[in-house]
């Protein structure tokens, strides 16, 4: 499955979960876009995608982890994993020591 099919899906099973309607994202984007999306004829730009989290209530990177999850057919606990490994190995807790002080979360 291709990545932008994978986030298609995950992000229209999100939306019906929460009992939100295409509509419900008129404050971030069009009916349209959102249908476009979820049927995977495009992606987000990061930017997009972090206006787009917040009407779910999640987190952008939960949109991303969902839709490689699918994509590569694996477990998203599995996938988490991996992720803390690789930020742990790459060091990101110190590589931006102010970014603690400061919570961006959706």
């Amino acid at each position: 499955m291709e990545l932008r099919q994978a986030f298609g899906r995950v992000l229209k099973w999100m939306r019906v979960q929460q009992k939100l309607t295409q509509e419900d994202f008129a404050t971030v984007s069009s009916r349209t876009y959102i249908s476009t999306l979820e049927r995977g004829r495009y992606v987000p730009t990061i930017e997009k995608l972090d206006t787009i989290a917040p009407v779910l209530g999640v987190h952008p990177i939960t949109l991303l982890v969902g839709s490689y999850a699918l994509k590569e057919n694996r477990a998203v606990a599995e996938l988490l994993a991996q992720i803390t490994q690789e930020a742990e190995r790459m060091d990101l807790a110190t590589a931006f020591p102010d970014s603690s002080k400061t919570s961006h979360q959706s």
